[in-house]
């Protein structure tokens, strides 16, 4: 509403049957007074002393710089409240508590750059709002809480930026039975002079990730696994200089990540947990020694070894995957040693005993289980051909096909998205490549610069698919999957504290937080906690 219309809703309002004649009781300096409504102008402060049955009170033109909490407390009988053409700039909250019968309150022409969440609380009968033409690039989220009688809502003539902070205002007013006039928005500049109310909320992107660090563990470690043991979240590191699996719990009275259990592993390279009901069991792939399988029947027992692995076919254990193959749980340890092979263990009674073997000579320094087209499929990474991808075919694994343009691949990595299948592929100097399988092959999308990289580890946390390329000489870098784009886009860096020499990445939920354990092979263990920011608050 213009100040012509301001002006016939006031005449018609003081018309309807009231005349204007000195109210009893004293009329503030500036201000023309009725019984029933009042006129203020050029006043420097704001006028207190009015008739207790005043009704409407506009006020032009005044000195105060800002709308106190409780300005309008001596005038609880107020109908109607006017400002126009003054130079406050700031409401703050309950500037108008009191005022339960208030219908009318029109805010126009002013400077107001800021009001509080809670200016409007209290104003229960309010029918008709208006904070048309001022200074205001935003509105406070919960405004208008509580205003359930809004018939009417002008908030046209404002500089609003309609970045996220305006989010919340397209998402309430499909929500209430009032008219709402918005205006266009003065930014950013590609949405510059569109009207608000025809942005679509669906197109914000106001949901950011963030990962701050939590704790610290002792020991470098090589890898790290995340498991459910009892309905408990657990956590295993493979410490090769400390000789041991060590595993992790949730201590719920500190707040913090705690020793639960430790296993003696010299020189261990993997621990791979396998939860089979009661049962627990840890394969603990060793550089010398022999592999080892530890297992615990039930929960109130400790872990104990129960058979040494393969020992004339792992040689030089450099990873672990667990896959279930034809119903049966299967461990893959892909083997480095030039006489050594890749071996597939398979459960057999109470242990696991070889399957087949995979890749001899070839010194395996990575296997990826994933499921492509339906069945199991093996991607192995070595270090003197690209990855080769096998599926499974009548109880053993086949060559299907190996991947090109990826030389010198140290390990990978896959993810899904929308449906597709992704595969992080690592290089230690040069660029780590993200793949996408188009039926038949995988197909390069995207190449990321590699600095030292030996680990290129895709995680999903909550509604987040990450990714992270570890790195030797600066800081890892965390990315995160743009579905709309279909690529990976830069989220942050993680450190301080900086990573020294990450070699595996895990997540973990306890309690309904989200935690990110980073393995380092020249540094401790470091914690993360995953947050998710909401940027239109």
């Amino acid at each position: 509403m213009g100040g012509a219309g301001i002006l016939l809703f006031l005449l018609a309002w003081a018309g309807a049957g009231v005349a204007w004649s000195p109210p009893k009781g004293k009329c503030p300096p500036r201000c023309s007074c009725s019984k029933e409504n009042t006129l203020c102008e050029g006043s420097p402060e704001l006028p207190e002393s009015f008739s207790t049955t005043l009704l409407s009170l506009s006020l032009v033109r005044m000195g105060v710089s800002r709308l106190k909490a409780g300005s309008f407390l001596k005038m609880p009988s107020l109908h109607l409240l006017l400002f126009t053409s003054n130079t406050f700039s700031v409401i703050e909250g309950d500037a108008f508590i009191g005022l339960s019968y208030l219908q009318y309150l029109f805010i126009e022409d002013n400077k107001i750059g800021s009001i509080s969440k809670n200016a409007l609380r209290g104003l229960r009968s309010l029918t008709h709002l208006s904070l048309a033409n001022n200074h205001l690039e935003a509105l406070p989220r919960f405004l208008f809480r509580g205003l359930e009688t809004l018939t009417h809502v002008d908030l046209r003539g404002n500089p609003f930026q309609c970045d996220c902070r305006v989010l919340w205002l397209l998402q309430w007013m499909p929500t209430v039975n009032a008219s709402v006039g918005t205006g266009a928005c003065a930014g950013p500049p590609a949405v510059a002079q569109l009207q608000l109310n025809h942005l679509d909320p669906k197109k914000f992107k106001c949901r950011a990730t963030e990962l701050s660090w939590l704790q610290t563990v002792g020991e470098s470690a090589l890898s790290v696994e995340s498991f459910s043991y009892q309905g408990e979240p657990h956590m295993v590191l493979a410490q090769p200089f400390a000789g041991r699996c060590l595993i992790l719990v949730w201590d719920y009275s500190l707040q913090r990540f705690r020793p639960e259990e430790e296993l003696s592993a010299p020189s261990v390279v993997s621990c791979k947990p396998l939860v089979l009901g009661p049962r627990l069991f840890i394969l603990a792939a060793r550089l010398w020694g022999g592999s080892q399988l530890w297992s615990r029947s039930s929960p109130d027992l400790r872990l104990t070894p129960v058979q040494v692995l393969a020992p004339q076919r792992l040689l030089r254990p450099n990873d672990a995957e667990l896959l279930w193959l034809d119903g049966q749980p299967c461990f893959v340890v892909a083997d480095a040693s030039k006489a050594g092979s890749t071996t597939l263990l398979c459960r057999d009674g109470p242990g696991f005993y070889p399957r087949q073997s995979l890749h001899a000579w070839h010194r395996d320094t990575d296997a990826e289980a994933l499921e492509l087209d339906g069945r199991p499929h093996l991607l192995l990474a070595s270090a003197s051909q690209r990855p080769v991808l096998f599926h499974w075919i009548s109880g053993r694994f086949e060559r299907r096909t190996d991947i090109p343009e990826a030389e010198d691949v140290y390990a990978t990595k896959h993810f899904q998205a929308g449906g597709d299948v992704f595969l992080c592929l690592t290089r230690y100097i040069g660029d780590s490549m993200v793949m996408r399988w188009d039926g038949s092959m995988f197909r390069l999308l995207q190449q990321l610069p590699s600095r030292g990289s030996h680990v290129f580890q895709p995680l999903l946390i909550a509604r987040d698919q990450l990714a992270i390329l570890g790195s030797d000489f600066a800081f890892s870098q965390v990315f995160r999957f743009e579905s709309e784009k279909g690529i990976l886009e830069p989220l942050q860096e993680l450190g301080p504290p900086a990573l020294v020499a990450p070699r595996a990445f895990a997540q973990v939920t306890v309690a309904g937080r989200r935690f990110l354990f980073a393995a380092c092979f020249k540094g401790p263990t470091q914690i993360y906690q995953h947050h998710e920011l909401d940027l239109s608050a």
